[in-house]
């Protein structure tokens, strides 16, 4: 088992909180993983077997617990004196969970983990009983660097390693199979349709199947390119891909892809009044993966892809990632946690003269001293330009000291 330190660090820095430590992330992107670390963890520093309750909600094993009086009961037959460390695994399958979480807190000497692979986790009676006293962990498919480590890559030929990485994507179990493009397919798809029924339709009792497949398709052959219900609904009628699109419905499952974590939404701001802006964000896909396989492994435009990877980061480092707008200008991203600001441009190259002036004058053009940084796949030899850094994509990504 290869330890995923930042997210295991997260969940040791909550322990005995009293906060609920609830980990959110697309299907098979390493919660189930990081449960069992953090219960070895804490066999390894003293916590005794019985005092540790584990349950993972898609085993069989556990099909008799169905309802949140099902859980408390069994809890409340299993718990052991002083205290307990209960990680429940995939806990939305079980009717009205959030009331048995609720009870656990009253009634038992108690340190809660759960995980979601869906926003609906957040959304439901939890946010009301458990009103600040929650913490959520976001949890996303491995990061170019963790991607080195599980395959056991060192930092040679990193440019092939990289347009790998690019290609399979980062779901942890695909370093075990990524030789073989059948098995890789094979495995992509399933994980897709699963999200895709578990989450979306079978949750939402989505008929129109056709059009959920065509929005997701549509999505994902326009990576960061400025989406809105209107634009797809004009798209797919005129295109004639779907009989008759409306943008309200549209709008709701754009919202249920969001729900599920197989797409992020990035938002417009405003550069200059610091102001969120309603129309034509963009959507970046939590898995490129995942992304190729919905469109086929010899679409991949690297463009957009590189888009994508920095935008993932990002949100890996602890950023909240917007769009920015300045005037008629737009800057990839704007990220922003509680201590500093920085701008970004990804491009793919610098070496033509009109798409470096381009890249360059929507930064230098911020009027703040905050960082300004293009990241690039070119090896940059003069690596600043008026204060604006220019870095190699694959350089920044294996940095810890760029967050």
């Amino acid at each position: 088992m290869i330890i995923r330190d930042n997210y295991l660090k997260k969940m040791i820095d909550a322990k005995d909180t009293e906060f609920i430590k609830i980990i959110t992330g697309v299907r098979r992107s390493g919660k189930s993983m990081l449960l069992l670390m953090f219960r070895d963890y804490l066999l390894n520093n003293g916590t005794k077997e019985k005092n540790i309750i584990y349950i993972n909600f898609e085993s069989a094993r556990y099909d008799d617990i169905k309802n949140y009086k099902d859980l408390y009961k069994y809890i409340k037959e299993h718990i052991a004196q002083g205290k307990t460390y209960l990680l429940l695994d995939e806990v939305q399958n079980i009717e009205s969970w959030e009331k048995a979480i609720n009870s656990f807190k009253v009634d038992f000497d108690i340190d809660i983990y759960i995980t979601g692979s869906n926003a609906y986790l957040l959304s439901s009676e939890l946010s009301t009983l458990l009103s600040g006293r929650y913490i959520e962990i976001k949890m996303y498919p491995l990061s170019f660097k963790e991607y080195l480590t599980f395959n056991n890559y060192d930092n040679t030929n990193l440019n092939t390693k990289f347009n790998e990485y690019l290609k399979y994507g980062g779901l942890p179990a695909i370093t075990t199979i990524k030789n073989n493009d059948e098995l890789v397919l094979s495995y992509l798809n399933d994980i897709y349709n699963s999200i895709v029924k578990k989450d979306i339709i079978d949750r939402n009792n989505i008929k129109d199947t056709a059009l959920l497949e065509n929005i997701i398709k549509y999505l994902s052959n326009n990576i960061g390119s400025p989406i809105s219900a209107s634009k797809i609904s004009d798209y797919l009628n005129s295109n004639k891909i779907v009989e008759k699109s409306n943008h309200q419905t549209i709008d709701n499952y754009l919202n249920m892809l969001e729900k599920s974590f197989i797409m992020y939404k990035a938002d417009r701001t405003d550069i200059k009044s610091k102001s969120l802006l309603k129309t034509l964000g963009k959507y970046y896909i939590s898995d490129t993966g995942i992304r190729n396989t919905i469109l086929g492994f010899r679409n991949i435009d690297e463009g957009h892809l590189l888009e994508n990877i920095v935008y993932l980061e990002l949100l890996r480092r602890g950023y909240r990632v917007n769009i920015g707008k300045l005037n008629d200008l737009e800057v990839d991203f704007v990220a922003e946690n509680p201590n500093q600001i920085k701008y970004y441009q990804v491009t793919q190259t610098l070496l033509n003269e009109e798409v470096k002036k381009r890249e360059i004058k929507s930064l230098e053009n911020i009027p703040d001293n905050y960082e300004k940084i293009i990241l690039t796949m070119d090896q940059p030899i003069n690596k600043d330009y008026n204060g604006i850094k220019v870095i190699n994509i694959i350089d920044w990504l294996l940095d810890e000291k760029t967050k």
